[in-house]
């Protein structure tokens, strides 16, 4: 028997992904529900070769439906999240909302897949589980298997972050601007970019807070303590740039033991969810462009760090839409089922 599944924001960019996913990977759905606002009822949604039409949120009767895949913003989240779960369903979250509750788990299954073991077996279990920030999720994954391995003490990442990741706003306001200039026009005004994204790069994303850190650097921080480990200290640069797909992070690693690049090289390689392409030679590295479609994250430029004792220095690339987003939400869903976790009701 299969499971009904209910993607909420379905006609967002992550929604339309979730859907794509779901018939690529074979998911055992015997139903997909394309949810959306008021405003969408009634759009057309591929989802495979079927095409479902959006139906309303706001009227929909969630019992019944084993996963809700929310990927409609935090306010959506705070709105409908526990209403949903209150009917048995197990929602998984895209937004940051519920990120950071203690009762919340934060997942990406290569990493810890382990925490949903115990959070079913809870009978008072909230049914809400969080996806990370979409530059975590890669990081993340990257990080784990070299984290076994030698003990991560402390990380300093730069990311290269792509507009999609800002939504479809984010997408047309690249897209009008690179036109305008091409044509010898003024880019325009942006309103969703505080300066010009078109040739240019930002290092703000989120607003800032009080320690000079932006809400999404605070994000990275926060996250990889919660997923990975809580003694790990973590420093974090984040910038938006003139890329439609693709988040990019160039990662500086401090390890407790020693390791050195080709032993990095030989981990990763072995390590789930991870293509290694790391070869000293024009080209011989991931970019988004490749990445584009693609379930892995990509790790290149795996070098030792000569200015820290036991030091490596990476580059990390993945498709944000997919392994940062629409991708993991399906991946926990599946490791429910693959663990024999779903029939685990709760009180």
């Amino acid at each position: 028997m299969g499971y009904r599944v209910a993607v909420v924001g379905a006609t967002g960019n992550v929604g339309r992904e979730v859907l794509a996913i779901l018939a690529e990977r074979k998911f055992p759905a015997d139903e997909v529900i394309a949810l959306a606002s008021s405003r969408s009822i009634g759009r057309e949604l591929s989802y495979g070769d079927k095409i479902l039409k959006a139906k309303n949120l706001d009227d929909f009767d969630f019992t019944g439906v084993d996963f809700a895949i929310m990927s409609a913003g935090g306010a959506i989240s705070k709105e409908w999240a526990q209403r949903i779960a209150a009917t048995g369903c197990i929602v998984i979250d895209n937004s940051s909302y519920w990120r950071y509750h203690s009762d919340v788990p934060l997942v990406v299954p290569e990493v810890n897949a382990h925490v949903l073991d115990a959070f079913m077996a809870n009978p008072k279990r909230t049914n809400i589980i969080a996806n990370p920030n979409c530059s975590t999720a890669q990081l993340v994954v990257a990080l784990k298997p070299l984290h076994d391995a030698a003990k991560i003490k402390r990380i300093v990442v730069s990311t290269y972050q792509s507009v999609s990741g800002a939504g479809k706003e984010g997408v047309d306001e690249l897209w009008n601007q690179t036109k305008g200039i091409f044509v010898n026009d003024s880019p325009g005004q942006g309103n969703k970019f505080p300066k010009q994204i078109a040739f240019n790069v930002i290092p703000q994303i989120d607003v800032f807070m009080e320690d000079g850190y932006t809400k999404e650097e605070w994000k990275v921080l926060a996250e990889t303590k919660k997923i990975l480990d809580p003694k790990i200290r973590v420093t974090c640069t984040a910038v938006r740039v003139p890329v439609f797909v693709g988040h990019s992070e160039a990662v500086n690693i401090e390890f407790e033991n020693p390791i050195t690049a080709d032993e990095a090289r030989e981990i990763l390689r072995e390590a789930p969810g991870i293509s290694v392409l790391d070869k000293r030679e024009p080209g011989g590295y991931a970019t988004p462009v490749e990445c584009v479609g693609e379930y892995d994250t990509f790790v290149s430029r795996i070098r030792e760090d000569d200015t820290v004792e036991n030091g490596l220095a990476m580059w990390v690339v993945s498709d944000n839409l997919r392994k940062g987003a629409a991708l993991n939400t399906i991946q926990i869903a599946e490791t429910l089922i693959e663990r024999g976790l779903l029939d685990k009701k709760a009180a």
